[in-house]
C-alpha cells in the first residue's frame, strides 16, 4: 500500500469549496464553516491512494461523498489532488467533461 504524502487543492476545487461556503453561508455562517471543514478534512483523511471509490460518471477520478457533495480527486506520484467538489444532485454529465 504506497502512502500518500500530500493532498494538495486545484484552482478549480477551491473555488468550488468557496461557492459551497457562499451557498450555504446564505442561510447559516456557522453552518456554511461546519460543512467545508467536513469536506477539507475528509479530503486530508485520504491516507493511501486506493482508499476512497472509483467514481461510477467519470472513471479517471476517486470520489468522496461527503454530505450532499462529491469531491473528486486523482493520484499523482505522492500527491492527492483534489479537482473539484460537485453536489451529488447536480448534472452527472457535468462530471464526464472534467
Amino acid at each position: 500500500m504506497e502512502k500518500v504524502l500530500t493532498v494538495e487543492w486545484t484552482d478549480t476545487a477551491k473555488a468550488k469549496l468557496r461557492k459551497v461556503y457562499e451557498f450555504h453561508s446564505e442561510y447559516s455562517e456557522e453552518s456554511a464553516f461546519k460543512i467545508v471543514n467536513e469536506i477539507i478534512e475528509e479530503a486530508d483523511s485520504i491516507i493511501f491512494f486506493k482508499q476512497f471509490q472509483v467514481d461510477d460518471v467519470n472513471s479517471k477520478y476517486r470520489r468522496i461523498i461527503v454530505r450532499q457533495y462529491k469531491v473528486l480527486y486523482k493520484i499523482e506520484v505522492g500527491i492527492v489532488w483534489i479537482m473539484n467538489v460537485f453536489p451529488t444532485k447536480g448534472d452527472p454529465e457535468k462530471l464526464r467533461k472534467l
